[in-house]
């Protein structure tokens, strides 16, 4: 086997697929300067690459992720076909080298989205929870279920991401075990919005606390109403039809993340905006809908402009399942978590590197209403990343490269998604899970019940 310089083996793996495809997109992701030993494979430029590659995959597994590097240096120095180097590698690579790169492509981002709602940036906020692996690390930062037998089940992550609602680019995230409350976890996220900014979010971000305190940043809120602020408000004036000016008493105890001094420091009411949004079409779970606002001015911000703004509210259901489906996050893989904090960091930057790319293809567009890159499908955009990217690698001439690009924009800028307003969508399966037993006891004491479909209880 004929063994190559580091020079030369470092220019080998400085042209790997998807690193070779950002590369020529141009300025989209810059990484830190590789700070990793001269004399490793695993440098902190090779793993990121590599880390990237298997959460864009199909797998996304170690072994995939690791067979490709084999194979990309193939016959130029020997890889062990173990996984153990891939992951120490992992573990080391140092997350401040993550963040910096997940940072640079959110710039990128929020300098060309556009598309700003009556001149104001409009951040989407939703919580949601991953699966991790069931081992004991995972376990005591991440309990499951107290319902649950030990054995039985999975720690699970909780977490409350930013979104813009312009372009689908995921912002900020902060995480906590099932025992923190999503509005705990929003209120770490408090310095990622700027001043200017519209909040929007469903009835379980909305408080008299939040939006006080979101006032004090000059960020303004749009959000559904609590069910629980039916009482301690008083009508003020009528605005328009389903529109009126609300005076919010301020309850006698404050929230439990608060303090007393603070809680005794605001004032005792706040003048909030409620709009009713009468929903007629079938296949929605609610007729009519409250929406609080702190934009209380009925000229510059119509009710009918805050009721189509609400609703657009339910594309961060489609950020979340593009990134939890289609990527793959549903169900994370690392059994330590300071490597799930890493992989967590690893789909922030996957996702917004499609989104980068769907955003370049709608940008591109002739057709006005086909500019919007979240009218573009995240899936079909993923499969033609992972099908150009090596495509790009065998191109050897840079306008040969460029017209490979084109043609790529070209492909996710037709991968339209038909507009279904109103759409009726059951959370529900068609296809039915085969019929295994549930994991009711830990593995050593089970006992499986043979032939399950002909099984019968027997009378008591």
């Amino acid at each position: 086997m004929r063994s190559l310089s580091l020079s030369a083996q470092s220019g080998r793996l400085r042209q790997l697929p998807i690193q070779a495809l950002i590369h020529t997109a141009g300025d989209i992701l810059r990484l830190p300067k590789d700070a990793g030993g001269c004399k490793r494979v695993f440098t902190p430029w090779f793993t990121f690459w590599l880390f990237l590659l298997q959460v864009l995959g199909s797998a996304r597994t170690c072994r995939e992720s690791l067979r490709h590097a084999q194979a990309w240096i193939s016959g130029e120095r020997e890889i062990s076909p173990n996984t153990s180097a891939y992951c120490q590698a992992r573990a080391r690579l140092p997350l401040e080298y993550i963040e910096k790169a997940a940072e640079s492509i959110q710039k990128h981002l929020q300098k060309n989205e556009g598309g700003a709602w009556l001149n104001r940036r409009v951040i989407v906020v939703d919580g949601s929870s991953v699966s991790l692996p069931d081992t004991p690390e995972n376990q005591a930062l991440y309990p499951q279920s107290g319902k649950q037998k030990p054995g039985c089940g999975f720690p699970s992550l909780h977490f409350t991401a930013l979104f813009s609602l312009a372009a689908g680019a995921w912002l900020a995230l902060a995480k906590g075990s099932r025992f923190v409350q999503e509005r705990t976890l929003f209120r770490q996220l408090w310095n990622y919005l700027k001043e200017g900014d519209v909040a929007l979010g469903d009835r379980g971000f909305c408080g008299f606390a939040e939006y006080w305190l979101l006032l004090q940043r000059g960020v303004d809120s749009v959000m559904r109403l609590h069910a629980r602020r039916s009482a301690g408000c008083k009508k003020v004036r009528r605005l328009g039809k389903d529109d009126w000016l609300v005076e919010w008493i301020k309850a006698p105890h404050p929230p439990k993340w608060m303090d007393k001094e603070t809680w005794k420091n605001m004032p005792e009411t706040l003048l909030i905006r409620h709009v009713e949004i009468q929903v007629s079409n079938p296949g929605f779970r609610t007729q009519s809908i409250s929406v609080a606002t702190t934009l209380l001015d009925p000229e510059a911000y119509p009710a009918q402009d805050i009721a189509d703004l609400y609703r657009r509210r339910w594309h961060v259901e489609l950020f979340l399942r593009d990134i939890k489906i289609t990527l793959g996050m549903d169900v994370l893989r690392c059994k330590t978590p300071a490597l799930v904090h890493k992989e967590l960091l690893f789909h922030q930057i996957a996702y917004n590197l499609v989104r980068a790319f769907m955003l370049e293809a709608a940008r591109r567009r002739q057709e006005a209403p086909l500019r919007d890159p979240l009218r573009l499908s995240l899936t079909g955009a993923c499969a033609a990343i992972r099908q150009w990217a090596p495509a790009l690698c065998g191109e050897r001439s840079r306008a040969g490269k460029i017209a490979l690009l084109d043609t790529l924009f070209r492909c996710i800028g037709q991968d339209v998604i038909p507009l279904r307003p109103d759409r009726m969508e059951p959370r529900a399966k068609k296809r039915r899970a085969k019929q295994y037993q549930l994991l009711s006891q830990p593995r050593s004491t089970f006992k499986e019940i043979q032939h399950r479909k002909r099984y019968v209880k027997p009378l008591s």
